[in-house]
């Protein structure tokens, strides 16, 4: 059982800071060559953590082996733009101009109905509305309407808001003090007691989240009290 448990953890942490080498990525967003290393890497770790018969080390140098395979070719891929077409692909108009194009999404097998479900997904009812449609190599749609179906700026409306848009920083997170954050904001321990008193809160304890903004504005969200 221990052994088990030790197996697991070496491979767990190994895999996990390989695939951080790798870049973050969501799941919806990795191509073709992370999708299928991540699946063998998945497939090959799975098999030393069962049989303990296998030595560690015939699961750790295959998966070592793939993880400097992708850096090779993603280092490779920002030499050579020819080398990643061919191995990330390249991005798919669908929709150029309003114009639908047919053999692009028969060439990417993509249907009608995936398209209408994204566009509705992204806010449009309607192909008219869309200027260009781009299948992205992630999979992911990109959708650019046209000017009239737009949304008007602020700049097109001639106006000037206030440029208040502000980076909060976490100085209570559940309940535990982020002492370097609240030293990086300038503030002190005398200052968030404060905040707290001004609330009527008595320990940092009973705080769900405590944030000040760059104009020094606190926004305080107390714990949900439990039965």
């Amino acid at each position: 059982m221990i052994t088990a448990l030790f197996r697991t953890l070496i491979l767990y942490l190994f895999i996990m800071v390989g695939l951080r080498l790798m870049g973050k990525r969501q799941i919806g967003e990795l191509e073709p060559g992370e999708l299928v290393l991540t699946m063998m890497i998945s497939d090959l770790a799975t098999v030393p953590m069962q049989d303990f018969g296998i030595p560690l080390l015939d699961g750790i140098i295959p998966i070592l082996v793939l993880l400097s395979l992708s850096m090779i070719l993603s280092q490779l891929s920002l030499w050579n733009l020819r080398f990643r077409e061919l191995l990330c692909g390249a991005p798919a108009v669908l929709i150029r101009n309003g114009v639908l194009q047919q053999s692009v999404m028969t060439a990417n097998r993509y249907t009608l109905d995936e398209l209408l479900e994204e566009l509705r997904g992204q806010g449009f009812s309607s192909i008219e509305s869309v200027k260009y449609a781009i299948l992205e190599n992630s999979g992911r749609l990109s959708v650019l309407p046209w000017n009239v179906a737009q949304p008007p700026t602020a700049a097109q409306l001639n106006l000037t808001p206030d440029d208040d848009v502000t980076l909060p920083v976490i100085i209570i997170n559940d309940g535990r003090v982020l002492s370097k954050n609240l030293e990086t904001c300038g503030r002190d321990t005398a200052w968030m007691n404060g905040v707290l008193s001004e609330r009527g809160i008595r320990s940092p304890a009973d705080v769900f989240m405590l944030t000040v903004d760059e104009y020094g504005k606190a926004l305080c969200i107390p714990k949900e009290k439990t039965l």
